[in-house]
């Protein structure tokens, strides 16, 4: 999944009358796998595994994963990378790039394991994994977005007697809004798949309908984990892509 880590920016072009497409392959999605899992007869571990309350309450754990890992991660890449831009540590981007690149390149399930050796198990040792997994995109697309407005504005902000808080929120961060945005929406994708991997540490979520299907070699257990686990995915996505076209300064 790291191979996935990118700078992502929506083209501001994109036709606002495909907006229904993604809502309707979700509502296609669930309706299929309800009809399967009607037509088929289910015995008593999988009428468990699928009972109501069981997916839903797995489906709010790992929304809370997600939302949780998401805001801590905006929370501490933002400001990282905004600091790591300045002239004063600009030296020190390169090194922090370098280690948040190496964490990426570990296996997701590696860092639970070893999260889990060390603080346990439970929601917010996942979180910790899940914040230390999606730093990289958030942290990067923040520095990459600051450091490619046009050198010429800032110097004539500074040309206009702005002192440099003034030159970062009023020229280089609504400038970088876009970029930042698109960073943002990479680590909620993210989040949301190896979020699955937290049921292995006891944190719930939908992971632990996926892992009782393998455990159980329940077929239905697992086809409907892994299609909700994508419908999720893909409600997420089409959220964050509305919410990027909505917070993208005019202009821009």
């Amino acid at each position: 999944m790291s191979s996935t880590i990118m700078e992502r920016v929506t083209v501001p072009g994109t036709r606002r009358s495909t907006v229904w497409v993604v809502p309707a392959i979700v509502l296609l999605l669930v309706a299929g796998t309800t009809v399967y899992v009607g037509s088929v007869p289910l015995d008593s571990s999988e009428t468990r595994s699928l009972a109501p309350e069981v997916i839903f309450t797995s489906l709010w754990q790992h929304v809370q994963l997600v939302v949780v890992s998401t805001v801590l991660t905006i929370a501490i890449g933002v400001p990282l990378g905004v600091l790591l831009t300045r002239s004063r540590t600009k030296g020190v981007g390169a090194v922090v790039l370098a280690a948040a690149n190496a964490g990426q390149a570990v296996p997701s399930i590696g860092v639970l394991v070893l999260l889990a050796m060390i603080f346990g198990v439970g929601f917010w040792m996942a979180v910790i994994a899940l914040v230390a997994y999606a730093l990289l995109p958030v942290l990067r697309n923040t520095m990459v977005g600051i450091r490619q407005v046009d050198r010429a504005l800032i110097d004539a902000g500074r040309g206009m007697g702005m002192s440099a808080r003034e030159v970062l929120f009023t020229i280089e961060l609504p400038l970088a809004v876009p970029v930042m945005l698109a960073g943002i929406r990479v680590a909620l994708i993210l989040n949301v798949g190896v979020a699955t991997l937290a049921a292995f540490t006891n944190a719930g979520g939908l992971g632990s309908i996926i892992s009782s299907g393998i455990a159980l070699n329940r077929m239905p257990v697992l086809i409907v984990g892994s299609v909700l686990t994508i419908c999720l995915a893909l409600t997420v996505d089409w959220l964050a892509g509305i919410a990027e076209r909505l917070l993208r300064p005019r202009g821009i």
